[in-house]
């Protein structure tokens, strides 16, 4: 089960997480010790009311941000509703675009379909940047992710400067990858004109 890995596990809870609580993050461990290590690190090492007994810091969370977090966790199940019924749409509409392919989710695993991710193959015509181009002049926020590849981006680029022969899977996945946008603030009517610029661009290039 998750949180059960290791030593200790880090989960964020930043606000572009599925399960958020704006900012923040949390440790977990089975590990009495380490907890309680833990526990006086984000207090400033405070043990008691004034009694600094190590090094720490202000990691504690705030009250908006637990109020945050209750919500979230309150609206879960129908977070994953919409977010499958807009994945299931852009299934349906970037099925027949050729070169566009959807990342595919095994349905006999749980998802909360929180990415829509697709791949732009340049045998189609345009290449990735060119259908993220032609997506912002429609006002559509998508990205590109995994790019640059990390080995990409220092340090890692000065440190290994001849890497990239080595990784030819990783150069083709982060040249063709777009994030599209979905989400409760996303409806089908936005899926489909989102799909729609995708398939003119690939039509007319």
């Amino acid at each position: 089960m998750v949180g059960n890995y290791g030593n200790a596990e880090v989960f964020s809870f930043h606000a572009t997480k599925f399960f958020n609580t704006l900012e923040g993050g949390a440790v977990v461990t089975n590990d009495d010790e380490l907890a309680a290590r833990l526990r006086l690190m984000r207090n400033f090492g405070f043990s008691g009311e004034d009694n600094v007994v190590s090094v720490g810091t202000n990691g504690k969370m705030n009250e908006i941000c637990a109020a945050m977090g209750i919500t979230n966790l309150e609206r879960l199940d129908e977070v994953i509703d919409v977010n499958r019924a807009n994945y299931e749409r852009y299934a349906a509409g970037i099925a027949s675009i050729p070169g566009v392919t959807l990342l595919p989710i095994d349905e006999e695993e749980e998802s909360n379909y929180q990415y829509v991710v697709v791949l732009v193959d340049r045998v189609a015509g345009p290449g990735r940047n060119e259908v993220l181009d032609e997506l912002r002049r429609n006002n559509v926020l998508a990205r590109r992710y995994f790019w640059p590849a990390a080995h990409r981006m220092e340090p890692y680029r000065s440190l290994t400067p001849n890497i990239s022969s080595s990784l030819p899977n990783t150069e083709t996945v982060a040249e063709q990858v777009i994030v599209l946008p979905t989400g409760t603030a996303v409806d089908l009517h936005d899926i489909d004109k989102v799909v729609e610029v995708i398939r003119r661009t690939v039509a007319t290039k």
